[in-house]
This record gives structure tokens, C-alpha cells and sequence, in this order.
């Protein structure tokens, strides 16, 4: 069976210059796990215990749709902490000592071109478990690593990710009703496509689990990409999921603002003023529709954080995000609403 082994760099740098120094200094074949450590000064390191104690879920037993998979070159000294050549995208699930009755399906961000591993996969999914969520982590197959019809792929995995979660919720003892998809930056992205297109089929249904609404019940977009298009895209997250020169019809169909509807999931959003790597304008555009739909919608503007911020810098005031985020499910999923 192949395996997707994590590998990683200073994520903000990446995203800020490309990948060209990635694909370089790399090799091909699927990724290993460097055994290097991480710069002085990086935020990323290798992957924690609890990610090798969380139980693993294959999305797709028998294969995943579409094909043409090929790994990408990778440097052979990358340090731990982000995944790139998903052959086989998968859930890590980390379970709660006590549940609050709520599910919990995070989509780390990384441009599209790798997926974040560390602190907007598993640091995440340990801080909402001391609240009480069952947390589960979608590592998602990447556009840019040969898939036949590539801007499908990530919404794919992450349509099947979330009727997996809700097929669970008996047995994780949480409500259908009470399952949350949590996304940073281009996996905000990939949140928002599936709050605003989870109804789209690209493929037959497979199994039962395929026939599963795939909707999530709230949605949180931390410092997303909404924009397809300059000046306020990401331009590594468009490029790897639309490619270069993409048509009109593309554009507007990866544009999740474009898509919100009565239907669309409350949504909870998260943005620091100072990002440059993800202008805030993408949460304001999000905000904007979610409006006009008169769809539910909390929004959150920090004055500094900058892009990458995970859980937030400590003793800032985007650390208090997770709480507030947390707050407002309560009160969404309490039962009055």
C-alpha cells in the first residue's frame, strides 16, 4: 500500500516565493519523512506523538477517483510537518476524553501544493479535543501531482471526508446535525468550495457512503483564500489549483463567494489585516455573499497576525479565535437553534 509521508518547510516562505527552490533541490518518487530538523526560527517541526496515536481512515478504499497520480521532486533534506504525494488521502481522527456531542473536519491549508501537517492539522485538532470535539484531520489529494482533472480532486476528498465523519457520528456519540469543517488558507478554501458546492457530484456514487449529505452543518474559514483572480488571489494557491491560464468558467467555478446561497452553511471567519500572502479582502468578499444570502455569518478582523497564524501568536489577541469560534458553535447548535 503506498503511504503519504509528511515532509515540510517554512510554510509562509513558500507561499511567499513559489516552489521552484522545492522542485530544484528535489527527487523523484513518493516523499519520506526527512529526518533533518527544522530551521532555527521555523514554526514547523516534526509531527507530534498523537499524530501517530490518531487512528487513520483511507478515504477511499478501493482507489481514489480520477487518475494519472505522480509524485512530485521533493528535497531530500526537508524537515517533517507537511505532506506532499497523496496517493492516498486519508482522515487522522483524534478522540476526545469527554465529546461535547460536536465533530470537528479540519483541511490544513498550504497553497494547494502541500497540505500542513503541524499546526493546522495536529495542533489544531489537540486544542478543540481539550474542548471536547472529536477532531478529524483530511490530509487531501494535492491538483498539482498528475490527477486527470486536477481542481476536482481537493473537493472530492473533502465531499468524501465529511459524509465519513457523519457516517461516524452515532459511534462518536455526536449529533449529524453537529459537524463543523474547520479550513486555513487554502484549506479554507477547499472549506468554503464545500460549504458552497457540496451538493456537486463528479463522479457516480460509489457506496452508501457516497449517498451521505455531504453539508456541513457550520463552516470556519481562518485567513482564507476566496479570490481566483489578481489583485487579491494567493497566487501559488490559484496556480496550482486552476493552472496558469484557466477559463472564465473555471475561475467562477473555484470561486466559492460566487456560489453562496440560502443553503450555504453558517460561517465563521478569521482574518488578520496585515496579510499579505492572503489579502483580507478574500474574507470580506465571503462576507459580502454570506450577507446578501442572509446566511449567518460571524467575522473576525485582527489588526496584526499575518498569514499562518494556525491557533494564533501567543499573547495576541488572534489567539483567542479558537475560543470565540468555539462560543459561537454553542450557541448555533444549542438546542433552540
Amino acid at each position: 500500500m503506498k503511504r503519504t509521508e509528511p515532509h515540510g518547510l517554512n510554510r509562509r516562505h513558500l507561499i511567499g516565493v513559489g516552489l521552484t527552490a522545492v522542485a530544484a533541490a528535489g527527487v523523484s518518487g513518493p516523499a519520506v519523512a526527512a529526518q533533518s530538523p527544522a530551521p532555527a526560527g521555523s514554526p514547523i517541526g516534526p509531527l507530534p506523538d498523537s499524530w501517530r496515536r490518531a487512528e487513520e481512515l483511507k478515504l477511499w478504499p478501493e482507489g481514489p477517483p480520477e487518475g494519472g497520480f505522480k509524485p512530485v521532486p521533493v528535497p531530500a533534506n526537508a524537515p517533517p510537518g507537511f505532506f506532499r504525494n497523496v496517493a492516498e488521502p486519508f482522515l487522522k481522527r483524534f478522540a476526545p476524553e469527554r465529546s461535547n456531542g460536536r465533530s470537528l473536519l479540519v483541511m490544513p491549508g498550504g497553497a494547494y501544493s502541500f497540505v500542513v501537517g503541524t499546526h493546522e492539522g495536529a495542533a489544531t485538532a489537540e486544542a478543540f479535543n481539550r474542548m471536547g470535539y472529536t477532531v478529524y484531520v483530511l490530509i487531501y489529494r494535492l491538483p498539482g501531482e498528475g490527477w486527470t482533472s486536477p481542481w476536482t480532486v481537493p473537493l472530492q476528498d473533502a465531499q468524501r471526508a465529511l459524509r465519513i465523519v457523519r457516517s461516524r457520528a452515532s459511534a462518536d456519540g455526536v449529533g449529524e446535525d453537529r459537524i463543523a469543517a474547520l479550513g486555513y488558507s487554502a484549506g479554507g478554501h477547499l472549506a468554503a468550495s464545500l460549504a458552497t458546492a457540496h451538493q456537486l457530484r463528479s463522479t457516480p456514487p460509489r457506496d452508501a457512503i457516497d449517498r451521505i449529505d455531504a453539508r456541513p452543518s457550520a463552516v470556519g474559514l481562518i485567513y482564507p483564500v476566496i479570490a481566483m483572480t489578481p489583485p487579491f488571489t494567493n497566487p501559488q494557491s490559484a496556480l496550482s489549483l486552476i493552472g496558469a491560464e484557466p477559463s472564465a468558467e473555471l475561475i467562477a467555478l473555484r470561486s466559492p463567494d460566487r456560489h453562496v446561497d440560502a443553503r450555504t452553511p453558517p460561517t465563521f471567519l478569521v482574518h488578520a489585516l496585515d496579510d499579505t500572502a492572503v489579502p483580507p479582502e478574500n474574507s470580506l468578499s465571503m462576507l459580502t455573499a454570506l450577507r446578501q444570502a442572509a446566511v449567518p455569518v460571524e467575522t473576525h478582523l485582527f489588526q496584526q497576525g499575518g498569514h499562518g497564524f494556525g491557533l494564533g501568536r501567543p499573547d495576541t489577541p488572534n489567539s483567542q479565535w479558537p475560543v470565540l469560534f468555539d462560543l459561537w458553535l454553542g450557541r448555533l447548535f444549542a438546542p433552540s437553534h
